[in-house]
């Protein structure tokens, strides 16, 4: 592209580094930080070289010289600083999940949608080449008819109660942080489930630390997901099909490889390819090219729309499990 959006870095934590490293790596127009700290701010621009930083996210949405912003706070906040940015008239890529429940992601969705900018979610696994692949090898008929998705996302993280991932006050728990991601891509290979069925294990703080979901449709097919904080595991996943199957190695929501075996154990394609950095940088590039093409729906791979759905899955799956976070109505 020769028409680069002009970003801003808003909540620089973990996930921002990454993602500001890979557009770095990738050549794209990173112009400002902000943080509710200014020390904070100026210490990751100075560390990526970033030229502003701002003390105060209300300080960065003003620049007219941002187009586009990152929005990585902790979940409990995705949808108030979004809309703040939205109503500044920037286009915002919004840290997954998209919001804390379904309400949230639909004001955002609506806010932008009659503001004139886009929205989306940063489920950046979908714009990854192997997902691409994926998506043409399912769309094609090789697996036949598809019956299955098995997936899980287990991370041996932080037992700390303290931690944002334990602490129900900022969102926390496996569901939103790790669970959001093979929940999404039953939603990509399959679309809307017709029933779900959940079960939780809980942290001492209230937040959920393993849940296993199942997600069920009207043609017969069952996402079975697994996503855990406390427990590191394969973090494959299986595409299973009447004519093959799809192994995708591990890391399956990075970039990784895959196989598509036959029912005798043939291999009927190995994909492989080159990333330079984490490949959050794909998403990035297909958020700019909706922006250039006024395609401001957030395109095929992954709408606002589709998040707002999505949404709901998880919020349905938080009703069976009894989580709620303070607040919510």
């Amino acid at each position: 592209m020769t028409d680069r959006l002009r970003w801003g870095i808003l909540a620089p934590g973990g996930i921002a580094h990454v993602f500001t490293n890979d557009l770095l790596l990738n050549g794209f127009d990173v112009r400002a930080a902000g943080s509710r700290s200014l020390d904070t701010a100026q210490a990751f621009a100075d560390e990526f070289g970033i030229p502003t930083a701002y003390g105060g996210y209300d300080r960065l949405l003003a620049d007219p010289d941002i187009d586009a912003v990152y929005i990585a706070t902790p979940h409990p906040f995705h949808a108030a600083v979004a809309l703040l940015a939205i109503e500044a008239g920037k286009h915002v890529l919004v840290e997954k999940p998209f919001a804390l429940n379904q309400a949230q992601a639909r004001a955002v969705a609506d806010a932008a949608r009659e503001r004139g900018v886009l929205a989306l979610e940063a489920m950046w696994t979908r714009y990854l080449p192997h997902m691409v692949r994926i998506r043409e090898i399912v769309a094609a008929g090789t697996l036949g008819d598809v019956r299955s998705l098995v997936a899980d996302h287990t991370q041996k993280l932080s037992d700390d109660p303290a931690h944002r991932l334990n602490a129900l006050a900022l969102g926390g728990g496996a569901l939103l942080d790790l669970g959001i991601y093979p929940i999404s891509f039953a939603w990509d290979l399959f679309g809307a489930p017709t029933t779900i069925q959940s079960t939780a294990v809980f942290r001492s703080t209230g937040a959920d630390a393993g849940i296993a979901v199942q997600l069920g449709y009207d043609s017969g097919r069952i996402a079975s997901t697994y996503s855990a904080s406390d427990t590191a595991g394969s973090n494959r996943a299986v595409i299973l099909g009447t004519q093959a199957r799809i192994e995708i190695d591990a890391i399956w929501y990075a970039p990784t490889t895959f196989r598509v075996v036959a029912p005798d154990g043939s291999v009927l394609e190995e994909f492989r390819s080159e990333v330079t950095g984490r490949g959050m940088h794909f998403q990035a590039e297909a958020f700019e090219r909706l922006v250039a093409e006024g395609r401001l729906d957030g395109g095929d791979i992954l709408s606002a729309e589709e998040s707002v759905e999505i949404m709901g899955t998880l919020d349905r799956i938080r009703a069976e499990i009894g989580l709620r976070y303070p607040g919510e109505d």
